[in-house]
């Protein structure tokens, strides 16, 4: 199967070939890695055997990861870890986050380059962030005995479509779990149903809620707060993770709730680094962040948040912020629980898939609104802004609720320790 599989890959990689260099030259990023992830090249000399190898796809993972890496570290000081990203804005946020680990980039799934991983690396265990599965990785790593983990594990409703299409195939990826980790009782059933053997299936809760920063005079919010020049009635709205076409529906809320609401200032991030440009031209008269050298007198009406790694701090100026990716149909949604977690009002449009359960339970309890299009989010922002009791009210509730949320990384701590425990007799 392992090299069917490889075929399968080679084939797909030079189909998609002419897409992935149109792709990396538009968005201006680079093909440097990709050498080192088709091979399984990608660890320095000094990496360390026998470690606990923690992947997560990108900068939300590595994001998510935090609070788990740092118990596991609390835990089990005399363990060493490594750590994997797929893209190359993950491998920069991990690298910046964990200067002391090794950070190296996830093989592709061809045979020869996870080999050539687990041949140098000789993991004790390898733990997956959300839905980051790959056949030939479980496969090899059964056959080596190394237990694999799957960690705050979610299956959207796109991805339960797609794996029953494969389901014959697939069923044998998820067999090879020692442990599926996942968020609700719905993504349980989902993993169930693809073949994860019952009683490795664990609801543990969702770790980003364990990660939120819950204090609004965190320091990284303050010296943004000093750094952009917000002062005292200044009211700010973040819109998050943005794509293409939400900037535009927020602008124009922005400027019509500014016509009443002249102290009210709009603070862009969008989701995708490769269009800070093309937003900084939709926004007139943004102050790219950037840009800033030395802190602002004034903070500008717009301000484009075009850096890695400040979002969550900066939801914590804002008094309402719209979370992104959920109004286009293509996204499905990006993640509302920071926002909330800070105590902020929080919009979000119908498309929200990928946190259908914070979702519907942020609507629950009040803490949240979720509005159909670009004219709803007017309304919604205008009625949030001239009714303060409604804003505190939706905001204290937000934040009431994430603390309700938390202590998943615990549980999962507790699934974690007997792979490893395990693993160490094999090794010994």
């Amino acid at each position: 199967m392992l090299w069917l599989r490889d075929a399968a890959y080679g084939l797909v990689l030079v189909l998609v070939a002419p897409w992935l260099l149109w792709r990396t030259w538009w968005a201006g990023r680079s093909l440097h890695t990709l050498g080192e992830r088709l091979r399984g090249t990608g660890l320095p000399p000094d990496c360390p055997c026998q470690a606990v190898w923690f992947h997560g796809v990108s900068v939300g993972e590595i994001g998510m990861l935090r609070p788990l890496i740092a118990a596991f570290r609390r835990r089990f000081p005399e363990v060493p870890l490594v750590l994997s990203c797929t893209t190359d804005t993950g491998l920069q946020q991990a690298r910046k986050q964990y200067p002391d680990l090794v950070v190296f980039p996830f093989p592709l799934d061809f045979s020869w380059a996870v080999r050539h991983i687990l041949h140098r690396l000789s993991p004790r265990l390898i733990v997956l962030a959300e839905s980051e599965l790959w056949p030939n990785l479980l496969c090899l790593a059964q056959k080596q005995f190394i237990p694999v983990a799957l960690v705050n594990g979610r299956m959207s409703p796109r991805s339960v479509w797609r794996y029953a299409w494969l389901k014959p195939v697939m069923r044998g990826m998820f067999k090879r779990l020692s442990v599926a980790c996942v968020q609700t009782d719905e993504h349980a059933a989902a993993f169930l149903s693809m073949g994860v053997q019952p009683g490795r299936v664990k609801v543990t809760g969702n770790m980003k809620y364990d990660g939120a920063l819950t204090d609004r005079h965190h320091p990284r919010t303050q010296e943004l707060a000093r750094l952009l020049g917000v002062q005292a009635g200044d009211r700010i709205l973040v819109a998050g993770s943005t794509q293409p076409g939400e900037e535009a529906a927020v602008l124009a809320a922005f400027e019509a709730a500014r016509a009443t609401h002249p102290r009210l200032k709009l603070i862009v991030a969008p989701r995708a680094p490769e269009r800070f440009d093309e937003v900084a031209q939709l926004l007139p008269g943004a102050v790219r962040r950037s840009t800033l050298n030395a802190p602002l007198t004034e903070c500008p009406p717009i301000v484009l948040l075009d850096t890695l790694g400040e979002l969550a701090a900066v939801y914590g100026l804002a008094e309402i912020a719209f979370v992104g990716g959920s109004l286009d149909g293509r996204r499905g949604g990006q993640s509302m629980i920071e926002p909330a977690a800070l105590g902020v009002a929080v919009i979000f449009g119908p498309h929200v898939w990928n946190f259908r359960q914070t979702a519907k339970s942020l609507l629950e309890v009040g803490g949240a609104f979720q509005v159909r299009n670009a004219e709803e989010l007017c309304q919604t922002l205008s009625g949030l802004l001239a009714d303060e009791s409604q804003r505190k009210a939706t905001a204290a509730a937000a934040r009431a609720f994430v603390l309700t949320q938390q202590g998943a990384t615990l549980r999962t701590l507790e699934e974690l320790a007997p792979l490893l425990q395990t693993a160490a007799r094999q090794v010994a």
